[in-house]
């Protein structure tokens, strides 16, 4: 993979220290950066400065991927969209003003229908033209994709592709951790080590998590030990 371009950070983001201990709430355009998703943030630090008028950012479900696209999003003010929104060619430029910058969402869903790689490709070829970007979201790498447009496979292989990895450990425990303080809840050590051997490895799950267990305990007035967590999740991990 091409490194990118040095550039000042742009994103809202911060190396996070891994303790335990209760830390005071963050924005919710702070992101945690960790060894899986560094190069990505890297990139998207490098914008405007791609090489190319698209970059793919790709990586299983959970990742991370929609939040780091969503603070990009902020910074360029892109427009977010479906490849549902390429269906009509006649409003492709629309999709990309005021300010020449899309985010596309599932866009390896183009791959196989001819209407949408088609749109695809124009698309593409309206962000150069135009000076823009498209930020390209997508579960795996072009490479596999399926695509029987030979001009689109072209330009989306030639674009920077940067893969993000399921959170490991360290990184999901950071995130719990800091979900909860963003609550302004102090839990214990017991609680993350519980969660952590019974949580799958996504921050949309560990969102979901720990939003269910604050509004138990609010309801409930307890505080969130192992024990009301066992109560409250129950086979929900």
């Amino acid at each position: 993979m091409t490194t990118p371009p040095r550039q000042p950070p742009l994103l809202s983001t911060r190396q996070i220290p891994l303790d335990l201990g209760h830390r005071s709430a963050m924005g919710e355009d702070d992101f945690l950066v960790a060894p899986g998703n560094q190069d990505a943030v890297a990139w998207l630090d490098s914008w405007p400065d791609w090489p190319a008028p698209a970059l793919l950012l790709f990586g299983p479900s959970g990742c991370g991927k929609s939040h780091l696209a969503q603070i990009w999003r902020a910074r360029a003010r892109a427009n977010l969209l479906s490849v549902e929104d390429l269906r009509d060619e006649a409003e492709l430029p629309d999709l990309l003003r005021p300010m020449r910058t899309a985010v596309l969402d599932g866009s390896q869903d183009v791959a196989g229908d001819p209407a949408l790689e088609r749109s695809l490709f124009h698309l593409y070829n309206l962000a150069k033209e135009m000076g823009g970007h498209l930020l390209l979201l997508a579960e795996h790498a072009p490479v596999n994709w399926v695509i029987r447009l030979p001009d689109l496979r072209s330009r989306l292989l030639a674009a920077p592709a940067v893969g993000m990895a399921a959170p490991d450990d360290a990184l999901l425990m950071a995130v719990l951790v800091k979900l909860f303080a963003d609550r302004q809840i102090r839990v214990g050590e017991d609680v993350i080590d519980w969660l952590m051997t019974r949580t799958e490895r996504s921050f949309a799950n560990a969102r979901r998590v720990v939003a269910t267990l604050d509004h138990a305990a609010l309801a409930a007035k307890k505080p969130i030990t192992v024990r009301f967590c066992r109560q409250v999740l129950g086979d929900q991990v």
